[in-house]
């Protein structure tokens, strides 16, 4: 079966949302009197779900302090931190070209959806989506898997006609738990080994790159 449908992570692969995740972390655990030092490194927590990273940082199994940490981020990114982002280059004209070549093309990522279609509608890039997915705010479907499962339903989607693009090993094991493979993009968030080690179909260095990447699996799918 050919491929029809796309479903598109956002933190590290259509935007680099560091400078906001990073802040909103600082600020959160500054609150409840645990700061950070300004050169700790955060990458990792792009990607995972968000109350488990701060639960880490925090070094807690306690999910009211998780939870606090949790609100205390969101106090900052909702007003300030999910602006605090940049597309990668050629984002939106890949997503129109491909809008145009008939995919149908899907938002599914962890982020709440109240932020993600904020950010979409924000940098221009929301006109391209059949629909936006992500979490709820009160975390259901942060977990990849759970959140494609929802896609397929709520679409009426084959998986078989669909393919994730996505920077990290959550978008790979989510997507193949639906019976989905993945393109992994390597200018995320996910390092190479995490990558290797999760075994997407392919992988891409820049999102422009994603065109031509599925027209050949399209054929490839054609010849098979």
């Amino acid at each position: 079966m050919t491929i029809k449908n796309i479903l598109i992570d956002l933190d590290g692969t259509l935007t680099d949302p560091k400078t906001g995740i990073h802040g909103s972390i600082h600020f959160a655990l500054e609150k409840l009197g645990q700061p950070l030092a300004d050169e700790f490194d955060l990458d990792w927590t792009i990607g995972p779900p968000l109350k488990a990273s701060l639960a880490k940082l925090l070094n807690t199994q306690d999910d009211d302090l998780a939870e606090q940490a949790l609100q205390a981020y969101r106090e900052r990114f909702s007003v300030t931190g999910l602006f605090e982002n940049e597309v990668y280059p050629s984002v939106a004209e890949t997503l129109q070209q491909l809008q145009s070549q008939g995919y149908a093309l899907f938002l599914a990522t962890a982020k709440p959806t109240v932020y993600a279609k904020q950010i979409l509608i924000h940098f221009d890039l929301a006109q391209y989506f059949t629909e936006m997915y992500g979490s709820e705010l009160t975390g259901e479907r942060t977990n990849k898997a759970d959140l494609i499962a929802y896609i397929l339903e709520q679409q009426q989607l084959d998986a078989q006609q669909c393919i994730m693009v996505g920077d990290r090993q959550y978008d790979i094991i989510g997507a193949r738990a639906n019976g989905i493979e993945t393109i992994a993009v390597s200018y995320g968030y996910g390092t190479a080994e995490e990558l290797a080690q999760a075994q997407p179909v392919t992988q891409i260095s820049q999102f422009s790159a994603l065109i031509e990447c599925v027209n050949e699996l399209n054929i490839e799918r054609k010849v098979s």
